[in-house]
């Protein structure tokens, strides 16, 4: 299995790229984000490599962050998404963006990735909501707990304490995101 490529940037395509490693060119399929930040052209780069080997087929999938590479993993064990589909969502999202939609139930942020409409938006939210994990619950933008905007991590704290409380990952996840609205 191939989990990583560092070598120069041989060529870019509209969901792929080349990666010439000691004179082999390897072609890893990427989200859009990560395409964006590529250098030019005989740079080097490194991507962590997500390696799919089927009876038919072997495929990289390369990723700018190990976080990108574990959501194109976690986002495929829904039922009717694949790779295709993983990448426009990590395209349209940032990990840390569709962690939050995720554990807020946010199926409207979710639902805007091309391919994706509302039922399955709905299925993905409602699939890995017990899967997210409990530090990428960040601050929401403008929210405010008691008067001052909370200390960054706040939120994840209160997360964790109602986890280790008792409470379902979703569970806390929500009830913080209702605080904050609340006291927004």
């Amino acid at each position: 299995m191939i989990g990583k490529l560092t070598g120069r940037l041989d060529e870019i395509g509209p969901d792929w790229v080349v990666i010439d490693c000691c004179g082999v060119g390897y072609i890893a399929f990427c989200p859009g984000r990560t395409l964006d930040r590529l250098p030019g052209r005989g740079e080097p780069v490194s991507l962590m490599i997500e390696t799919v080997v089927r009876e038919d087929l072997i495929r990289l999938y390369g990723f700018m962050t190990a976080a990108e590479r574990d959501w194109f993993r976690l986002v495929q064990t829904v039922q009717g998404v694949g790779a295709k589909v993983a990448l426009a969502l990590l395209t349209t999202l940032e990990p840390d963006a569709l962690g939050r939609a995720i554990a807020l139930q946010d199926k409207a942020a979710v639902a805007r990735t091309p391919g994706i409409g509302p039922k399955l938006a709905q299925r993905i939210v409602l699939e890995l909501k017990d899967k997210v994990p409990a530090g990428i619950i960040a601050e929401l933008p403008n929210a405010k707990i008691a008067g001052p905007r909370a200390p960054k991590g706040a939120a994840s704290e209160a997360v964790s304490a109602l986890v280790n409380l008792g409470y379902g990952q979703s569970e806390a996840a929500n009830a913080v995101a209702q605080a904050l609205r609340f006291e927004a």
